[in-house]
């Protein structure tokens, strides 16, 4: 035995990388018979499924140049870190965008900029940027709200994203005076830091779930009333990622924490099923959003991916007639989002943004009802230029989730799905989520957002207005091919934006029902 330790003991370590490697070569030869390509070259089959494995990585930091990743360049991902950390985000020596390529956008400057006086709000604070609307001002709902960022966390759930992550979002929107959308997961305690709350609930009514998974009106109304810093509520009916198919909450993931937070039992598997049990078509829709308005006294809005028209007509129809309906409505992309989805989901189902946006505002503004309403944008539109362009269409605020992500971490490994993200933003593996320091990150999000609405606010004034709810559609040119053949917005979408009422930004910083913007001397 002593002999047979020593024969071990002396064996070198190139020796025990030998043995271990014909070890895997006789199980791969001899046992393994699922992977034909390991089987066959039980060496190099290892070695070809590591590369892949690390392919993405690979390509994206020494293969692929600054313009060419999706779904975020390396170019949008450094203006985002760069702009969150207050870091020097400009460039030099010209674009390496290049300008000719189909669908650039074209932003036309004035000859004169506009020059703010000098009592103007911008003056003190040149990151001021609110809504240009009230949500729930036209049905005269009891508690109106005017989003104080034009620029917004978009829905993203608890869950879906770790704790440190939804706590450095809510305390990052309270700092820059934003809203943040709890996504369907519930109210957390993470979503409770200060910052203005939209609560967004989809087919499992997760936090305002009864005991057989439909709607508790009664627990809606606590959790208002409980939590006043709510301040509208969304119905969620599909989302960018994947229109029209529910989805699964493994058990394996549902904490004692997210089991209290969604109403849904711990350990077990949870289904959100694809359509909603409250109601079964456009008429009781409108009913459900009405009977929450008037529970709550907060403004009612939808979220939806864009696809076919008719039923969007059904419901312009209906708001005409009765004078009812949502107070905002939430374009997605069709690009996809947080969510994880199957590609067949991802890739086809819905239109993307700028096309789903153009169909859907063109229809509501021809039956005279887009005055009314409140729109907002959601699809990779957090670049002040996309967000310009999506003002000049009729969009009043933006939401952006992929975006402030990556303002806090996330280093678009695309992982979401596998509950190992690298930077600990879209994992419940708690160690992965030690890296998060809410307070810093906390304040990275607000520096993007700031940066974000400065930039913004300084295109605006290039064009020549005050705030970029008065760009028109004549303002912004898309190209087409050479600027001989590119249109400006009303051509290529064959609609004009109507006008939003727009008395000055010291009118919109007066009004009651600003949000909680850390400049304002107003309290709500």
């Amino acid at each position: 035995m002593n002999s047979f330790l020593d024969f071990l003991s002396n064996i070198s370590w190139w020796g025990w990388v030998l043995i271990s490697l014909a070890i895997v070569a006789i199980r791969d030869v001899f046992f393994q018979k699922k992977h034909t390509i390991s089987h066959n070259y039980p060496i190099l089959g290892h070695l070809r499924y590591l590369m892949e494995s690390i392919g993405p990585e690979m390509r994206q930091y020494f293969v692929a140049n600054n313009r060419e990743e999706l779904p975020f360049n390396r170019i949008e991902r450094s203006w985002i870190y760069a702009s969150a950390k207050k870091e020097n985000n400009y460039e030099g020596f010209g674009t390496d965008r290049d300008i000719y390529q189909h669908q650039h956008i074209f932003i036309n400057n004035a000859m004169m900029p506009y020059n703010p006086p000098e009592n103007h709000p911008n003056k003190a604070d040149k990151t001021f940027l609110p809504c240009a609307k009230v949500m729930g001002e036209f049905h005269k709902r009891r508690k109106p709200f005017r989003p104080a960022s034009v620029i917004n966390v978009s829905a993203m759930s608890f869950g879906s994203l770790s704790a440190k992550a939804i706590e450095s979002l809510n305390k990052g929107v309270k700092i820059a005076g934003a809203y943040h959308n709890t996504g369907e997961g519930g109210l957390s305690p993470h979503h409770s830091h200060g910052g203005d709350v939209i609560f967004h609930f989809g087919t499992g009514y997760f936090g305002v779930r009864d005991e057989h998974g439909g709607f508790s009106m009664d627990k809606m109304i606590k959790l208002v009333e409980s939590n006043p810093f709510i301040r509208a509520i969304e119905v969620k009916l599909s989302q960018g990622a994947k229109p029209g198919k529910g989805g699964v909450l493994p058990g394996a993931k549902i904490t004692k924490e997210i089991s209290e937070i969604r109403g849904v039992p711990v350990g077990k598997d949870v289904l959100s099923p694809p359509n909603h049990k409250a109601f079964t078509n456009i008429p009781e829709m409108v009913d459900f959003i009405e009977k929450i308005a008037e529970a709550t006294g907060l403004p009612v809005g939808i979220k939806a991916a864009i696809g076919k028209l008719e039923q969007w007509e059904e419901l312009a129809d209906i708001m005409i007639t009765t004078g009812k309906g949502p107070d905002f409505i939430t374009v997605d992309g069709g690009e996809g989002g947080t969510g994880a989805a199957p590609p067949s989901f991802a890739d086809h189902v819905s239109l993307p943004w700028v096309y789903g946006f153009s169909d859907l505002y063109k229809l509501f503004k021809n039956k005279g009802l887009s005055e009314r309403l409140v729109f907002i944008g959601s699809g990779k539109l957090g670049f002040p230029a996309k967000a310009a362009m999506a003002f000049a269409m009729g969009a009043d605020c933006i939401n952006v989730a992929r975006e402030a992500m990556m303002s806090i971490g996330c280093i678009q490994a695309q992982v979401c799905h596998t509950n190992r993200c690298p930077s600990g933003v879209a994992t419940q593996n708690k160690w992965l989520q030690s890296g998060i320091d809410p307070t810093l990150k906390s304040e990275r999000l607000a520096q993007y957002f700031k940066t974000f609405r400065k930039e913004l606010i300084e295109i605006t004034h290039a064009s020549g207005y005050e705030h970029p709810c008065q760009f028109t559609m004549s303002d912004i040119e898309m190209n087409i091919d050479d600027h001989s053949l590119s249109n400006k917005l009303h051509s290529t979408f064959s609609y004009e934006k109507t006008t939003v009422p727009f008395l000055g930004m010291q009118n919109l910083k007066d009004c009651l029902y600003l949000g909680n913007h850390p400049k304002s001397q107003l309290k709500n």
